[in-house]
């Protein structure tokens, strides 16, 4: 009833929000990617998206069809392996980003060891500047982390907006330096709420500086200051600040899969992976907790 390649399509959709994002992903043109989601919508009698000249959403039917999609490629993948009698194997090095330290990806890669149980995979969780310096000296084969700004590479997950978070009660003073609360060098949203803040030309001092996100969770419940974040991975008891705070908008970012240069076993088993990955990307939007 329901085409692997057209829920394929719609994942790619569904993950970017844009039909023009997910046809560069898939390597299709736009018109192809449109009729794909029409004969998916005609399949199953009901209206996935709701879109218009400006922005692509998901309907309440659309949330639904995603678990669907999912476990039905899920199975389809495992079916077309067990029958060809082709097996992914190797050591696989996979590096992702503090930020997915709170997301449902330990479930993604539970479900990966299950289907290919003869690869070898070691993880690095880092920031995502240190996880690209680990990719360019060959110490890494596959990367899930933030986009860096002058790096065109990777597949896109998803792209979220960038936003201020911090404690309930925390109230910013116009007349102080904004307190940040950060990830050290290379971070990347480090980098970015620096240089919003600059353009503005509001004075900011850091009160805290932490390599890991828990750390960072720590710092901004007990009030110290306030953090830059994706939105959609917003941790338990932080929220995001109100416009009224007067604090400058920091723009989108990307999330995307980089692939290092080792092929053989290892480039295989990071195709497959990517896969997992790209096919499950809206549990990665979601607390494990």
């Amino acid at each position: 009833m329901y085409e692997p390649t057209h829920l394929r399509t719609f994942l790619a959709v569904a993950q970017t929000l844009s039909f023009t994002q997910a046809a560069r992903r898939l390597g299709l043109r736009q018109s192809t990617v449109s009729q794909h989601v029409r004969r998916l919508e005609e399949a199953a009698g009901r209206q996935l998206f709701a879109r218009d000249t400006h922005s692509v959403e998901l309907t309440e039917d659309g949330e639904a069809m995603l678990g669907f999609a999912r476990r039905i490629l899920e199975v389809h993948e495992q079916a077309t392996a067990f029958f060809s009698g082709t097996r992914v194997r190797g050591r696989l090095r996979f590096g992702a980003s503090e930020d997915f330290v709170l997301t449902r990806l330990p479930e993604i890669l539970e479900g990966f060891r299950y289907d290919h149980p003869e690869v070898d995979l070691e993880l690095t969780v880092e920031l995502s500047g240190t996880l690209y310096e680990r990719l360019a000296a060959g110490k890494l084969d596959l990367v899930l982390a933030k986009r860096r700004p002058e790096d065109p590479r990777g597949a896109l997950v998803w792209r979220d907006d960038l936003v201020w978070i911090g404690a309930e009660r925390l109230r910013l003073e116009a007349d102080r330096p904004v307190p940040l609360i950060v990830y050290p060098p290379p971070g990347i949203t480090r980098a970015r709420a620096l240089q919003v803040l600059e353009r503005q030309g509001r004075a900011w001092r850091i009160v805290c500086t932490s390599g890991s996100l828990n750390g960072l969770i720590a710092a901004a419940r007990a009030g110290l200051g306030v953090m830059a974040h994706s939105r959609r991975l917003i941790p338990p008891g932080l929220f995001r600040l109100p416009d009224r705070a007067g604090l400058p908008e920091l723009g989108k970012v990307d999330f995307v899969l980089v692939h290092g240069r080792r092929r053989g076993p290892a480039g295989e088993a990071a195709d497959a992976l990517a896969a997992a990955v790209l096919a499950g990307g809206e549990r990665l939007r979601r607390s494990g907790g």
